[in-house]
């Protein structure tokens, strides 16, 4: 048999050809966040949503859909939601992706960009003032949501800031406090040292800041939500580190108090008088005589 003179010659350039260059596009490390951006919105926009859907909506490969879905479900962003077809419920519910809580966060972030726009012009036009009056309005309903749990705490200043802190929790600033300053356990209890005052102090962290790009850009909200939190409290209270300034946390100083060493023991038969004894002595028998200064609340 005589072979097809057409046998050996390859095949002219196919669809196939040119896949490589539109699948390099999608799979490129540089657009994988934005293009992930446009799936998360797509499925907001139409969820719940096959990914053959989503994939025919913006063009994607099957294989290039499912890697970015997975990244997506892996990252907690989206779900699986189970829907059953319209033909009476027959058959196996068919896999639908709808936004998770995350998810729904995640897209809010978008509107950073024209928030910031937005506040730069009203400082343009009306000046530093107006910015901080805008933050100042903008937390003013935390400062009413927030009175009635932290007065709920009693008098107590720690316990008032822990309250405060659960507070932050559930509006996803993930409060969290830590007295700081105590004597250690295992300090010296002898020498000059052990006579001086120790303050105490409760300090307040944030670990998340729904409005940290705004506050990067405007520190006045960091400024107002400081001036929130001492009138809460009481007291005068100072800010250590903030996440919008390139912190790991916002942490807040808020003053306790001070605690003074005892300096001798009590006076017994034996005991030499006060003017015989050691003024920076402090006996291991003697525990430490707390004295607490709070200051005022309004």
């Amino acid at each position: 048999m005589t072979a097809s003179p057409h046998a050996a010659v390859p095949a002219a350039s196919t669809p196939a050809v040119r896949a490589p260059a539109r699948a390099a596009q999608i799979v490129s490390p540089d657009s994988d966040e934005r293009t992930r951006d446009r799936v998360l919105a797509a499925v907001l926009e139409r969820g719940p949503v096959s990914a053959t859907e989503l994939g025919d909506s913006l063009g994607f490969t099957p294989a290039a859909m499912r890697r970015h879905l997975d990244a997506l479900s892996t990252d907690g962003l989206i779900e699986v939601k189970r829907v059953r077809g319209s033909a009476g419920g027959a058959g196996r519910p068919a896999r639908r992706y709808v936004l998770s809580r995350r998810g729904q966060s995640r897209l809010g972030n978008d509107y950073l960009d024209i928030a910031v726009a937005a506040l730069a012009q009203l400082g343009e036009t009306g000046g530093p003032e107006a910015i901080e009056e805008f933050a100042r309005t903008r937390f003013s309903g935390m400062e009413e949501r927030y009175r009635p749990i932290v007065e709920a705490a009693g008098p107590d200043l720690a316990a008032r800031a822990h309250a405060l802190a659960g507070a932050l929790t559930t509006d996803g600033f993930v409060g969290s406090t830590k007295t700081v300053g105590l004597p250690q356990g295992d300090a010296p209890r002898t020498g000059p040292s052990a006579a001086r005052p120790v303050m105490l102090s409760v300090q307040l962290c944030q670990g998340h800041c729904p409005i940290q790009g705004l506050a990067s850009a405007f520190p006045a909200f960091c400024d107002q939500e400081t001036g929130v939190f001492a009138r809460l409290l009481g007291v005068d209270v100072r800010r250590l580190s903030t996440l919008a300034a390139g912190g790991h946390v916002c942490t807040t100083h808020i003053p306790l108090g001070r605690t003074t060493a005892a300096t001798a023991a009590p006076v017994g038969p034996d005991t030499p008088g006060p003017a015989q004894a050691d003024p920076g002595t402090v006996p291991p028998s003697s525990p430490a005589t707390l004295s607490i200064h709070q200051q005022g609340r309004p």
